[in-house]
């Protein structure tokens, strides 16, 4: 294996690979197309190790989006995760509020994951609710 191919191997580990989200759920939310889709890399690991995991689902950082592998990613999986994509955009320190709501009131306390989770739960039931927010 040459240097470049080598160089190419350790990015793909490290960054995950470009994924393209299946056209069915496109359709159906159009505003996942708003976000870059990865699978695999770091991040999802790094976020595990964070919660005394190996892993986790799915990491969010800024308008990129890794998915691990294996991971049974639903629709809701992805809407939270798009979800987070509108806070980072809304908010220039939302990564800091983020650790500082998870240290004080835990990951499942977080406002941000219950804002998430209430999103994802939402628009997979058809609600237009939160639309507005996602732009």
């Amino acid at each position: 294996m040459g240097v470049a191919a080598a160089i190419r191997r350790v990015a793909r580990a490290l960054a995950g690979q470009p994924v393209a989200l299946p056209p069915q759920v496109l359709d159906r939310y159009p505003e996942l197309g708003r976000a870059r889709w990865r699978a695999g890399g770091l991040p999802p690991r790094v976020g595990g190790w964070l919660l005394g995991r190996s892993s986790v689902a799915a990491i969010t950082l800024w308008r990129t989006i890794w998915l691990a592998r294996p991971t049974d990613v639903s629709e809701e999986l992805l809407l939270h995760e798009l979800r987070h994509v509108a806070q980072f955009e809304a908010d220039r320190m939302f990564a800091l509020r983020y650790v500082w709501e998870s240290a004080r009131r835990g990951y499942f306390g977080n406002r941000y994951e219950v804002d998430a989770r209430e999103y994802a739960a939402a628009r997979v039931r058809g609600s237009t609710r939160f639309l507005a927010s996602d732009r």
